[in-house]
């Protein structure tokens, strides 16, 4: 369930005081993990009183959506970024600019990590993580369909969405084992998002002219 602090746009002194607990909340997240966060930890961290943090947050859960969505939003931004059309060559090369665009995320945000990679047992965030997979998924489609002639993709699954969930998957492996996604499966996964979509998309596809 969205949470309803940010599904309203706030006005802009909320905006700013929602911006202040998510801060928060990320430090405390990326220096003690999911368990050491609570409402008045964040509030303390913020210097506001846990009244205002209950204002836009009625629980843990509910911040730690509003976080996520926090997250995906630097991952659709990567997505909006400029692409040099003239230096693709292949569909594998946007794969690969994209995917180490989204592991440049995880490796300067902790919380990232911690909420999207780390095993924590939150079903709230969870759902909402796969959720805005989705979103992320058909973005990414999008943008696949701005440089390349795409098959016919099926209808009921979402194909870039799992590929992303399947990378991620590797990259939660490392940072369970190793608390960080280190080099060597930051390849893995991003083999392990080539292979799924090449399941779908043929080794070459036929290349636009230039990019609408």
């Amino acid at each position: 369930m969205s949470n309803p602090a940010l599904a309203r746009k706030p006005r802009a002194s909320s905006q700013a005081r929602i911006a202040v607990i998510l801060a928060a909340a990320r430090a405390l997240l990326a220096e003690q993990g999911v368990a050491g966060l609570s409402i008045y930890s964040v509030a303390e961290r913020a210097g506001i009183p846990p009244s205002s943090v209950y204002h836009f947050f009625a629980s843990v859960p509910a911040l730690l959506e509003g976080l996520t969505a926090d997250i995906h939003g630097a991952f659709r931004a990567c997505l909006q970024q400029p692409i040099e059309h003239a230096e693709l060559h292949d569909w594998r090369d946007l794969s690969r600019i994209v995917e180490l665009r989204m592991l440049a995320i995880y490796a300067e945000d902790a919380a990232a990590r911690q909420l999207i990679l780390a095993q924590h047992g939150l079903t709230e965030v969870t759902q909402a993580d796969r959720q805005h997979d989705i979103e992320l998924g058909k973005l990414m489609q999008a943008l696949f369909e701005r440089h390349f002639a795409l098959p016919t993709l099926p209808d009921d699954v979402d194909v870039f969405a799992l590929a992303m969930e399947l990378g991620d998957r590797v990259y939660a492996r490392s940072v369970q084992l190793h608390g960080t996604i280190t080099p060597r499966m930051a390849e893995e996964g991003m083999r392990v998002f080539d292979a799924y979509l090449g399941l779908y998309l043929p080794p070459y596809l036929p290349k636009r002219p230039t990019a609408p």
